[in-house]
């Protein structure tokens, strides 16, 4: 590994060879649904198949094994939201280093588990990641453990950097390389190698709205306006300096998704691709729906870069998915209080191809008169216009609205 804070192909390369018997080789798909329909020729690389289901323990792996034999003996501490966590404590396991891990005290719970079950010690302080990072810091200083910083490492982006060696020598020509920014280690680390192994392949960044600091590239960054999002592993206020310094000569865009774009992309990725990922692990095809006219008829490479999201917010993402493209209808009826209604509507619904999936039936306070009651119904359709073929013959017999 170099000395300096450039990085190079060489580091790259290196750490390829360094890291490879640790970590998964992760497939390059090419995605025929998501092709047809984006209009683009989308290829996937699924670092949500790695053994912490992210490709943050490329980085990790290389930057704990360049350690030595002292700095190995003192242990090491990270700060993370969770996929960093998860790779310098899993690395850490393998190499008998002690490692603490400092976790903003919102990060999903299932992320935090994860990382206690590789064996490391969780600290959960901060409200983000920069209050994180101070407590990280006071621990280091307290207890002289080794920093593995999340991004701004030239050891961790040269890990990263692996990802594109594997996906240049396992797809076609690539018009597009299409990643999300967050500290910036996988961009920087993956434009370095493209530009070695495909100049041609144009490298376009991803942000989340909340966190887009490079929203204006290539002029000077902004200040994020931060907040939650989804995408909470790509929610870090600005990028590293050395990771800006490697990748934005490289650059050729920085592109914007909201939180409903990137919602969208997880549902995309579940129904098209039957892969679950993340909201940060969605970025780049929340970009490739949100900008179609730079993409269309290019062969695009996304990775997925992670699937840990917490079961809920996964299901909950999924639901409002099907809501949003009227796939699940929600009615709320006011009816006769009389026997035999409630049969009718579910014949009609049912004559009418729907599903219902949820029905709550309120007669004594909800209802605006004592003669009637109140029904909340939740129907699944085939897609939007089913949706108002439904909605379209209960109206003709009952007084509803749509939720």
């Amino acid at each position: 590994m170099s000395e300096s804070l450039t990085l190079s192909f060489a580091d790259i390369l290196s750490a390829h060879e360094r890291i490879a018997p640790h970590i998964v080789r992760t497939p390059s798909i090419r995605c025929a649904a998501l092709s047809k329909m984006t209009g683009a020729d989308i290829w996937l690389k699924l670092e949500n198949l790695q053994a912490v289901a992210s490709f943050k323990e490329r980085g990790a792996a290389n930057k704990l094994a360049l350690l030595g034999a002292d700095e190995k003996k003192r242990g090491v501490i990270a700060v993370s939201a969770g996929n960093h966590s998860q790779g310098v404590a899993r690395h850490a396991s393998l190499l008998g280093i002690d490692a603490t891990i400092v976790m903003p005290r919102h990060t999903p719970s299932a992320k935090v588990e994860r990382t206690r079950g590789w064996g490391a010690h969780v600290v959960t302080e901060g409200e983000d990641f920069a209050e994180a990072s101070l407590v990280a810091e006071e621990l280091r200083r307290k207890n002289g453990l080794v920093l593995v910083h999340p991004f701004n490492d030239v050891a961790v982006m040269a890990g990263q950097g692996t990802f594109a060696i594997e996906l240049i020598e396992d797809s076609p020509p690539l018009d597009y390389l299409v990643l999300p920014i967050g500290g910036g280690g996988l961009i920087s680390g993956s434009a370095i190698a493209a530009s070695a192994l495909s100049p041609n392949t144009k490298i376009i960044g991803v942000q989340v709205e909340s966190h887009a600091s490079l929203s204006a590239f290539p002029e000077a960054a902004v200040q994020a306006r931060g907040g939650s999002t989804i995408a909470e592993g790509i929610a870090v206020m600005q990028i590293g300096n050395t990771c800006f310094e490697t990748v934005s000569p490289l650059l050729d865009r920085v592109l914007v998704v909201t939180e409903l774009q990137v919602e969208s992309a997880i549902a995309h990725l579940a129904e098209q691709a039957k892969q679950v990922a993340e909201g940060a692990g969605a970025a780049a095809l929340a970009a490739v729906m949100a900008y179609p006219e730079i993409f269309e008829g290019r062969r695009v490479a996304l990775p997925i870069t992670g699937g840990n999201i917490g079961t809920r917010i996964f299901a909950n993402t999924l639901l409002r998915a099907l809501r949003r493209d009227g796939r699940l209808l929600s009615l709320t009826l006011q009816i006769p209080d009389r026997p035999g209604v409630l049969a009718d509507i579910s014949t009609r619904i049912g004559d009418a191809g729907g599903n219902i999936i949820e029905v709550s039936h309120q007669r004594l306070f909800a209802a605006p008169s004592v003669q009637t009651a109140e029904l909340e119904i939740m129907i699944e359709a085939r897609d939007s216009m089913h949706a108002d073929q439904i909605e379209a013959e209960l109206r003709s017999h009952y007084h509803l609205t749509r939720g």
